[in-house]
């Protein structure tokens, strides 16, 4: 028996039919220090709200999956330490043994498929790492993708990431690939690249219809769909092309290898754009959240 807590909001939601978007957790825990994960989480919630829909922030706390989080809840969650960062692998382990979790991509996913929610908005997906050709190093999240039928709505993949190679990767996987309203495929902080989108969209209603005729057709897994940072707010690639490859040479440098890697980079690159990329951040998390609200709603509609 699977434990689950849902927030008053989303139970009410659920019972009421009304739309939901699944948001994770590692962005309060991992992502930025207190208060700011707090406010940057509801700022984010009320996103959702003020567009509609519900939102359902995902944690595993004390071996309870919380689908939904109280305000109560969320400022716990927020300032506790020694929070695990949970994937596929360890999630069921989490909850087996008590444990306080935080949700990545996949395991939010996974979350989303048990508490019946198709949509879920998050920062930019992992993928495959540079050097994954000897270190074998590809996020979980693309598997997840393949497998798990949510549309995700990110800005990309994160640029760290050998963003060719992970398009290839999720071709293979059968992942149906969405840019929104451009061909070119988003680069998180940037609102384009010089890579091409398998798929575009221009419509919230075009993908909900895409999400709802592949599970009629029985095809597993879900969707990405690849939303860019407004213009306004983005850092551009011909600008951010040269600190992502001086963090990575530090990192090189260093000795930085494994899980290691991407918390170095970010906060690199935090450090070389003075904050910039963490306000960049935000904003295509906010902007996700409200893209991820019209499709739930287009989804409840159909």
């Amino acid at each position: 028996m699977i434990d689950i807590t849902y927030s008053a909001e989303v139970e009410a939601a659920r019972a009421e039919g009304k739309p939901i978007v699944a948001l994770e957790s590692t962005i309060i825990t991992h992502g930025m220090p207190y208060p700011q994960n707090v406010e940057v989480a509801a700022q984010v919630e009320a996103d959702i709200r003020a567009a509609g829909a519900v939102p359902a922030t995902m944690a595993v706390i004390k071996g309870t999956l919380h689908v939904g989080l109280e305000a109560d809840t969320l400022q716990s969650l927020g300032q506790a330490e020694g929070v695990a960062k949970i994937s596929r692998a360890d999630f069921a382990a989490c909850m087996a043994s008590g444990g306080t979790g935080a949700t990545t991509v996949a395991a939010t996913m996974i979350a989303a498929r048990l508490a019946g929610i198709s949509v879920f908005a998050t920062g930019g997906i992992g993928g495959v790492h540079k050097g994954a050709e000897t270190s074998f190093d590809i996020s979980a999240d693309l598997l997840e993708l393949a497998q798990t039928p949510v549309t995700v709505v990110a800005a990309g993949a994160k640029a760290i990431l050998d963003v060719p190679k992970t398009l290839e990767v999720l071709e293979t996987q059968g992942v149906p690939v969405i840019a929104y309203g451009q061909d070119s495929f988003p680069a998180f902080w940037s609102a384009t690249s010089d890579l091409s989108a398998p798929l575009r969209m221009d419509s919230a209603a075009e993908i909900a219809r895409a999400h709802v005729l592949r599970r009629a057709m029985e095809l597993p897994g879900g969707q990405l769909v690849a939303n860019p940072i407004p213009t306004d707010e983005q850092i551009p690639a011909e600008e951010l092309a040269p600190i992502i490859a001086q963090a990575q040479s530090e990192a090189d440098a260093q000795g930085v290898t494994g899980k290691d890697v991407t918390p170095f980079l970010l906060q690199r690159i935090f450090e070389l754009t003075e904050g910039r990329s963490l306000e960049a951040n935000i904003a295509l998390v906010r902007n996700n959240a409200r893209l991820a609200a019209e499709i739930a709603k287009e989804l409840a509609s159909l």
